[in-house]
């Protein structure tokens, strides 16, 4: 009878909605307001949510200053977050994202080193001293100006438009 009563005790937290962990109120609201994302309605986002939302997110100008959580958006194509307040950006998770838009930010970290599907950057107008674009063969379209880069390596693609 204990086991069977511990077992309904934690039946609801086994795999029964585990949220994603979005701690910038200003990305949730957008994220928890998009009915293609949250699809079911509620004010969290379940990790299936995430991982199921393949398409585009626009999520700039929103005073986002944390983008946490994105890494859970695994199946997701195009990325525009520019003119927030993000100072570092990761989506190395994202493998499926071809198109970034993060420029008018105040960025000195962006890893798009797995992203080998990335066709157009646009990361103007931050704080990036080096920036790592090795792995990038399939870029169309680079735009960095802006920023205080000291390094940047183009020998493995062929941009075709770098500004």
């Amino acid at each position: 009878m204990k086991k069977l009563l511990l077992i309904l005790l934690c039946l609801p937290m086994i795999g029964f909605g585990q949220n994603v962990n979005i701690p910038d109120a200003n990305f949730k609201a957008y994220l928890v307001g998009n009915s293609l994302i949250n699809t079911n309605g509620d004010a969290e986002i379940q990790v299936s949510e995430a991982a199921a939302f393949t398409g585009e997110m626009w999520c700039d100008n929103l005073f986002i200053s944390d983008l946490t959580g994105i890494e859970h958006f695994s199946a997701l194509t195009d990325l525009k977050c520019n003119a927030n307040q993000l100072t570092s950006l990761d989506v190395s998770n994202n493998t499926a994202l071809d198109h970034l838009r993060c420029y008018d930010n105040q960025l000195s970290s962006l890893d798009v080193s797995s992203n080998t599907a990335l066709t157009d950057l646009n990361c103007y107008n931050n704080q990036l001293t080096s920036l790592d674009v090795s792995n990038n063969t399939a870029f169309e379209f680079l735009r960095c100006s802006g920023n205080q880069l000291t390094s940047l390596d183009l020998s493995n693609n062929t941009a075709l438009g770098v500004l």
